[in-house]
């Protein structure tokens, strides 16, 4: 009977990663596609980017839920707060050169993959007990 709630903790604990990663991805996605999108297709005077800003108020709407609730649960798989928020960012960082190469056609450069690198590897010692 002990090694079923065992079990079932391990299960609970391991979808928990998976929908924060899935909601906090898809969040970040919708955050850096609408300023991405807005950078390259938007003409930069005022009316016209409020009015754009308005049109796509909905979309911030569902991305800040998405981020939060990903965040939140996060914290439950975790309990750690510090660390979630820190995976986050480097989410982030992963989402934003990937709207780059999208919209803007940047390829990242070895400086680039090396600082990744050097981020990826904060996180591990930052797990690290």
């Amino acid at each position: 009977m002990e090694t079923l709630l065992g079990e079932d903790k391990k299960r609970e604990v391991a979808l928990n990663y998976i929908y924060s990663s899935s909601l906090l991805l898809a969040g970040l996605l919708i955050v850096n596609m609408v300023y991405a999108y807005q950078s390259k297709h938007i003409d930069p005077h005022f009316w016209t980017t409020l009015k754009f800003q308005l049109v796509v108020l909905p979309l911030f709407l569902i991305a800040n839920l998405c981020i939060g609730y990903g965040i939140k649960i996060g914290y439950k798989a975790l309990g750690n707060l510090g660390y979630v928020l820190l995976a986050s960012k480097g989410l982030e960082l992963f989402v934003s050169l990937l709207m780059g190469f999208i919209f803007m056609r940047e390829a990242p450069t070895w400086r680039t993959w090396a600082g990744l690198a050097i981020i990826l590897a904060g996180f591990f010692v930052a797990k690290g007990k």
